[in-house]
């Protein structure tokens, strides 16, 4: 919003009428005196205490607290004859965004790519807005729409919905999943890197989405990252595409990390029904909110592009739950069919 790209604030402001910008205080100071201070998603408790006239909003669906960071932004919206907020973002189909929708008091303006079709990249035509023309994602992503829910797909938003969490308990297992890229190119899928925990009555609380798209040094290193960052027990990575390449690159990067290799002995939709089953059953838990994997979830079906951060999910949820191993896939060796413990496990 404030220095990256084009329309940023910084590129976007005249010369003469350039804020000065103060990083480490997060604040922009006009020449006219008129202050503005940047606040993140994923902090909605900075917001409290604060208060203002004017508030500008990017990407409200994509945050990990939207409601709360919204709550506490309108507590502060209260100085000036006419306190407004404007809010740019994706259309996904989260509760916030259709009550937003919904709201007398908001005016929703909606655009599609093709308006800005000028000032966009031939190779971005091509690639992108050529290839999701007429799909479901092209219809929110290209033109707008929220959509509903994938009648085909195993997850449903309100589900989930009804299952996240702001805080997790205190957790008996944690681990990292990664599900590596097969290539390295511009038309490579992410590596999906996913984290989370077990706590006693048995429920898994997802924590962490660091799913990156690069190199094996990029996603190696981030992997490690988050398992330092919500302090896991292990990580594990399927080999069924990237051989022994992911322990190679975890371990080439912190030598003694707790690592486990699991190869997939069945499709990913039968891999996934028992994962989604869970979810049903209110035994899974986003704490916060992780845009991208709960659209893959929802919009993921067989025969469609490979779901990174729903394969590392299922990863991750099996090796917490190993009752759960019978017929899934096979771990260091072990056949499909045998149900490996929690003592032998960890």
């Amino acid at each position: 919003m404030i220095e990256v790209g084009e329309s940023s604030i910084l590129q976007v402001s005249h010369p003469r009428f350039r804020p000065n910008y103060e990083p480490s205080k997060r604040r922009l100071t006009w020449p006219n005196g008129a202050i503005a201070i940047s606040y993140s998603g994923d902090e909605p408790d900075q917001l409290r205490g604060e208060q203002h006239d004017t508030v500008w909003i990017d990407e409200l669906s994509k945050f990990k607290y939207p409601k709360d960071t919204w709550d506490n932004m309108e507590f502060g919206l209260r100085i000036g004859p006419n306190p407004q907020v404007v809010i740019t973002t994706t259309p996904r189909p989260i509760p916030i965004i259709k009550n937003l929708i919904d709201d007398p008091d908001i005016k929703d303006v909606r655009g599609n790519s093709y308006e800005n079709i000028d000032n966009l990249s031939e190779k971005y035509i091509n690639r992108v807005i050529k290839k999701y023309e007429g799909t479901r994602l092209g219809r929110q992503e290209i033109h707008g729409y929220i959509l509903e829910d994938n009648p085909d797909a195993l997850w449903t938003r309100k589900i989930i919905e009804n299952n996240r969490r702001n805080k997790a308990p205190q957790l008996i297992r944690v681990a990292i999943a990664v599900d590596p890229q097969a290539t390295d190119n511009i038309m490579s899928s992410e590596t999906g890197i996913i984290g989370g925990g077990l706590s006693e009555d048995r429920h898994v609380w997802i924590l962490e989405d660091a799913t990156v798209k690069g190199s094996p040094d990029k996603w190696g290193n981030a992997a490690v990252t988050a398992y330092h960052k919500i302090l896991a027990d292990r990580i594990v990575g399927e080999v069924n595409n990237g051989g022994d390449m992911v322990e190679y690159v975890i371990r080439s990067i912190e030598a003694n990390i707790s690592y486990r290799s699991v190869r997939a002995s069945r499709g990913k939709y039968t891999r996934a029904e028992p994962v989604s089953a869970l979810y049903e059953q209110g035994k899974v838990h986003h704490v916060g909110s992780f845009p991208d994997l709960e659209d893959q979830l929802c919009e993921w079906v067989p025969g469609g592009k490979s779901p990174d951060r729903l394969d590392a999910l299922v990863w991750l949820i099996y090796e917490l739950m190993p009752d759960m191993l019978e017929d899934a896939f096979v771990v260091e060796g072990r056949s499909a069919g045998k149900r490996a413990t929690a003592e032998q496990d960890w």
